[in-house]
């Protein structure tokens, strides 16, 4: 509890620009966020008042950082499970926790659990040599290998075309699944957040556009998605999220196919498929990860808009006019964009922000989004 606003204190383990958003929405709850973060240089870590400079690998860290919050949450889900647990046992409230959060974290494990479930997955494996991917893949390539832990971006997943492919993969020690290549029509995500005390609150569903497996566009709601596909995926989150107990958000991304939704991933944190809730949503799915750790009631998840489209801004190559030139070119052209920049230094590839339009024709709104966030990569 902070002493001087009586209010309670959540830390957020991870200083990037998720936490950056999340502190932002805790500003209007009367709140500071609490960040751990490896640098002061880290996004969040650029703007919140309560920052704590550790490693999230260091267990005493951790739980120097816990103590006086009422709650700790994270902004990315490479805390050692090990380490969760062991706060855990010493009475931290952590959300989600180390039994729902670990199927966000061993891709093996989330497999295992989601087809226990009778959840869609992709046909899938375990492996450990040449010989175990050859036998999966049937005389059928590419097949899909991951690694169990710590993939993100497209890092960590790999297309294998061959069995010389999967042997130079298996050399590098790196623990992984494989699975079958899904003929995908397009890729969705159902997010949804839950408290404690069990109350579910899920938005829209929407398209996420993927390029060199970056997320670049998120479209809500998904054009064209058939009214009972969209209410199926909306269903099958929440469902998900009662069965593994996640407190927060939870991020289903789904493949679409022509016989259906099949789950790709999951993640028990804000995502970046929900950044348009901010101005597209009601209550966004920073202030509502907040509601759902400290237990308050959950807040509205209706669209702003018929249409809403986010476009991620990647770092483009060095030079031209600055960010701050490139800012008045695009406010003059299109006073709508709402734009977010994460304060971090600028890497071709890199996510440094995103852009947000609201409108009612998703074609004309795709367009101004993609405009916006072309001038700010580019600045042309």
């Amino acid at each position: 509890m902070d002493i001087r606003t009586g209010l309670p204190v959540v830390g957020m383990v991870g200083g990037g620009q998720l936490a950056r958003m999340t502190h932002q929405a805790a500003i209007s709850l009367g709140q500071s966020l609490r960040v751990l973060s490896v640098s002061a240089d880290d996004s969040a870590a650029l703007v919140a008042s309560d920052v704590r400079i550790g490693e999230h690998t260091d267990l005493a860290a951790l739980r120097e950082f816990a103590k006086g919050c009422e709650a700790v949450t994270f902004d990315h889900e490479h805390v050692p499970t090990a380490h969760i647990e062991a706060l855990e046992a010493e009475g931290v409230k952590i959300f989600p926790g180390s039994r729902a959060l670990v199927f966000a974290q061993d891709k093996g494990m989330m497999r295992e659990r989601l087809a226990a479930l009778g959840a869609p997955v992709p046909r899938w494996g375990r492996v450990g040599s040449p010989d175990d991917i050859e036998t999966f893949a049937g005389g059928v390539w590419p097949v899909v290998a991951k690694a169990t832990r710590g993939g993100y971006d497209g890092k960590g997943v790999w297309t294998l075309n061959s069995r010389d492919e999967a042997a130079a993969l298996v050399e590098t020690g790196t623990s992984l699944i494989v699975e079958e290549r899904v003929p995908l029509r397009r890729e969705l995500a159902a997010l949804v957040a839950r408290s404690p005390f069990g109350q579910v609150a899920a938005y829209p569903i929407v398209e996420t556009v993927q390029r060199d497996g970056i997320c670049v566009e998120v479209l809500s709601p998904a054009p064209g998605l058939d009214e009972a596909r969209a209410l199926q995926a909306q269903q099958l989150a929440i469902d998900l999220a009662n069965e593994l107990g996640v407190v927060g958000l939870l991020a289903v991304e789904l493949f679409e196919t022509d016989a259906g939704i099949v789950v790709n991933e999951l993640a028990m944190r804000p995502h970046n498929s929900g950044h348009w809730t901010i101005e597209g949503a009601r209550t966004s799915q920073f202030e509502q990860h907040l509601r759902a750790v400290l237990d308050y009631p959950m807040g509205e998840t209706t669209l702003t808009a018929p249409a809403v489209v986010m476009a991620n801004v990647l770092g483009g190559k060095p030079g031209g006019i600055s960010i701050d030139e490139r800012l008045h070119h695009l406010f003059a052209e299109d006073p709508g964009a709402r734009v977010h920049l994460y304060g971090k230094q600028v890497r071709p590839g890199r996510k440094i922000g995103h852009v947000t339009v609201l409108g009612d024709d998703m074609t004309s709104v795709r367009a101004r989004a993609a405009r916006a966030a072309q001038w700010l990569q580019e600045g042309r």
